[in-house]
């Protein structure tokens, strides 16, 4: 059977991939320490829980409007204005089944053939693919280390060209943590405006982040950015709540409209029961949040200072999110069992086999010098895991 050629752009999620494999070597009996999976370990907090419940008691199980409930778009809409200082109607809101399927329906939307997109390497594995499948073409932006892994202004306006229909802006950054400071976005801004691109702006992470860093989006810089900025947001990381797929999307009314359309012939309607979750979520006692952070904080310094110990590793402390983005870089050449470590693919199958230890490479993110682990997952794990990671390290042949 011949299968459509869009098929053929793309890559399987690779983050899903890892965490499929080490899910299967664990039920095989592995004992297996997983530091792939972009979900938090925490459950979902009670009151949202029961509201989920309440809804279902309450015959709450039908069919709602395709963008979502009123009662959820409102609640959307105070959080980004109390939140982000960020204002918008309903008809400027659209709910969908989880962020990832939001930026589909935004592509979808937005793009077609011709189209250029820039997305700052590294980047969250999936953005690639959403744009290739709606026909457009991925233009990689490679950003530093030096840099915080962050876009320079200079670096944006010769990556621009004609065919430019926007950028994607991930703050804070899925796989780096790395999140653009006040000024950071004033210098982009510049360029963005005079440029007259769109940005679409995932801010899934917005809530997550550490060392008194204050979230800002782009259009806290510019006010005339709002009509040129689609901002992306959801439940899944903040609340952990990724099972219960609700995402959502604010920005011009004419673009939201299209990606409502596309929802209508795709999906309908987000999970009833979940907008109701969702709207407990965005409304409700927020200190199962902020014990969360404190967690992650945690988590983060100890798994950052752990990597920063390892002979040849070194890893900056992420602002944001719960990922690390250790450079591994100097093991490369290094071998085991006759074999050479060449690559971020090579060196996570090495570390699986000799290690018991997963982690994603960062070739899927656009860096082959780098791999990420997810410290959303127990101290307990982190532990054992960096443990493993050092001994396995240390066995390397260099």
């Amino acid at each position: 059977m011949k299968l459509a050629e869009r098929v053929k752009r793309i890559q399987p999620s690779a983050t899903l991939a890892i965490t499929a494999k080490a899910n299967a070597l664990r039920a095989a009996g592995r004992d297996i320490i997983g530091f792939g999976a972009g979900e938090p370990d925490f459950d979902t907090p009670e009151n949202i829980k029961e509201a989920a419940i309440q809804a279902i008691k309450d015959g709450f199980t039908k069919y709602t409007p395709v963008g979502g409930i009123d009662e959820l778009k409102d609640a959307i809409i105070d959080k980004l204005q109390n939140e982000n200082n960020l204002s918008y109607s309903r008809s400027q809101i659209v709910a969908s089944c989880g962020a990832k399927h939001t930026l589909y329906n935004l592509a979808q939307a937005i793009f077609e053939q011709g189209d250029e997109v820039i997305i700052p390497s590294p980047y969250w594995v999936s953005y690639p693919d959403i744009v290739l499948l709606a026909d457009g073409t991925p233009v990689i932006l490679q950003t530093d280390e030096a840099d915080g892994f962050k876009v320079k202004q200079e670096n944006l306006r010769r990556a621009i060209t004609g065919r430019t229909k926007a950028i994607i802006i991930n703050s804070p950054s899925n796989p780096t943590g790395s999140a653009y400071t006040l000024s950071e976005l004033e210098a982009l801004a510049d360029v963005i405006v005079d440029a007259g691109i769109l940005v679409i702006s995932d801010d899934i992470y917005d809530n997550i982040l550490y060392d008194g860093l204050t979230f800002y989006n782009i259009c806290n810089v510019r006010e005339e950015l709002q009509e040129q900025t689609i901002v992306v947001n959801g439940v899944s990381k903040t609340y952990a709540m990724t099972g219960w797929r609700i995402g959502y999307a604010a920005g011009p009314e004419e673009i939201i409209s299209a990606v409502t359309k596309i929802q209508s012939q795709n999906t309908s309607n987000p999970t009833s029961i979940s907008q109701k979750a969702s709207i407990e979520a965005l409304r409700g006692d927020q200190r199962s949040v902020k014990s969360m952070i404190k967690e992650y904080k945690e988590r983060r310094d100890y798994i950052v200072d752990s990597l920063n110990k390892i002979n040849g590793l070194s890893c900056l402390r992420p602002q944001g999110a719960f990922y690390v983005f250790p450079n591994v870089s100097r093991v490369y050449g290094s071998t085991y069992g006759g074999k050479t470590i060449t690559s971020s693919v090579e060196l996570a199958a090495y570390l699986l086999d000799a290690a018991n230890v997963a982690v994603v490479p960062g070739e899927a993110f656009g860096n082959d010098g780098y791999v990420r682990l997810s410290y959303a997952t127990s101290m307990e794990n982190i532990r054992r895991g960096m443990e493993r990671i050092t001994a396995a390290i240390g066995d390397l042949k260099r």
